[in-house]
């Protein structure tokens, strides 16, 4: 992970509205979101009115507050209405007061029905599109279980780019059968058609998925660690060749077009979820508190209109768990961490001797103004470097 100069970290992270769509029209067999099919088309008035209740309950837990980022994810948000979003986005205007130049994304997936809703997606106040294009060929998409072709794909991106300031897509590598030449290709082609915001994200089998049961039963195989490496080390070094350094282990952009919405995540900052499955991290007098909601649809309706709101986890974490959260999120990022700020936070400091034993294996660095980062040959094993860290 190329280490580009990054000068505007903020004191305070912000605060961002995650909202949850968790509806999709079929099931990518490497998914393990909370994502859902559904044959009937979704009641969408009546789940803005249960989103609306479960805004108002979450603004009684953060007064005072300003949004500075505002994120649709999913499932599928593409989906929606425009109306609906346009509801949903009047309703977090309604319960707080919204940062003039605040971010707004939409994921979504680059079917050509899908696309043509982002003028619709434009008016109602989304300034920002994060496409789900995942890969470059026919083949591979229709081996992810993508819908769209690459063709579809690219005319969304260019659509993307005609109506929105800002626009992102993603991209899926150490897919089975890809090789490092095969990917540097399909990235040129990738970095031509971005702006100035690329997510690459590496293939793993995740549990309870189509794919694990595949590789399980000897019928998929991705690349082996070796090149997976390879193909790691060949997208740093495109992307940083072309202008767009890694600023987190998956998101490359050039500087200033970072995703704001997920640089609160990652800073850990405060943000308030709603929708199915949502997870929130909000701040109050008595400590930093994490929230879930209900992760079944139809449950999670019926909970909301009933109680109001459809939390199911609603904890205060100890300065153990917060220091924990601090590190496994703020080592994502090319930036790295304040020490003085994960001690105050989690009443400890970072043992000298792991940090040491951790700098002269070339697995961590100190930045010169004090703040300690993952390096560039620790980025690839990051897992198990923020686990000797938080140990």
């Amino acid at each position: 992970m190329t280490k580009a100069a990054r000068t505007n970290i903020a004191a305070d992270p912000g605060f961002g509205i995650y909202v949850h769509w968790p509806f999709c029209l079929s099931k990518c067999p490497y998914c393990d979101f909370n994502s859902h099919v559904r044959a009937q088309p979704v009641d969408q008035d009546r789940f803005v009115a249960a989103y609306r209740m479960e805004l108002a309950h979450r603004a009684g837990l953060t007064p005072g507050r300003t949004v500075s980022s505002i994120f649709f994810g999913g499932g599928t948000p593409s989906l929606m209405k425009p109306a609906t979003v346009a509801a949903i986005l009047d309703a977090i205007a309604e319960y707080w007061p919204i940062a003039q130049r605040a971010e707004i994304t939409l994921e979504a997936n680059p079917t050509s029905v899908e696309a043509e809703r982002f003028r619709g997606f434009r008016a109602a106040g989304v300034n920002r599109v994060s496409l789900g294009v995942q890969a470059l060929n026919d083949a591979d998409l229709k081996a992810l279980g993508r819908m769209h072709t690459a063709a579809e794909a690219m005319a969304a991106v260019e659509l993307a780019a005609s109506i929105f300031e800002r626009y992102s897509f993603d991209l899926i590598y150490a897919r089975p059968g890809q090789t490092v030449k095969g990917w540097r290709a399909e990235l040129e082609q990738g970095i031509l058609r971005a702006r100035d915001h690329l997510s690459l994200y590496q293939l793993t089998i995740e549990p309870d998925t189509m794919f694990e049961r595949l590789r399980d039963h000897g019928k998929l195989a991705i690349p082996d660690a070796d090149l997976g490496r390879d193909l790691w080390d060949a997208t740093q070094e495109a992307m940083s060749k072309a202008g767009l350094p890694a600023y987190e282990i998956s998101n490359h952009a050039r500087p200033g077009a970072e995703s704001r919405h997920n640089l609160i995540y990652w800073r850990y900052g405060e943000y308030a979820g709603v929708g199915p499955g949502a997870h929130g991290r909000i701040a109050t007098p008595k400590g930093r508190r994490a929230q879930a909601t209900e992760s079944h649809p139809e449950m999670w309706l019926t909970v909301v209109e009933t109680e109001g709101h459809a939390l199911v986890e609603d904890e205060f974490l100890s300065s153990e768990e917060q220091g924990d959260e601090f590190l496994l999120m703020g080592l994502r990022l090319a930036e790295g961490i304040e020490p003085t700020q994960f001690q105050a936070m989690s009443g400890r400091s970072l043992d000298p001797r792991r940090v040491a034993s951790l700098i002269a294996d070339g697995m961590v660095e100190y930045t010169p103004h004090g703040r300690i980062r993952v390096s560039a040959e620790g980025f690839p094993v990051l897992d198990a470097v923020v686990a000797d860290l938080a140990a």
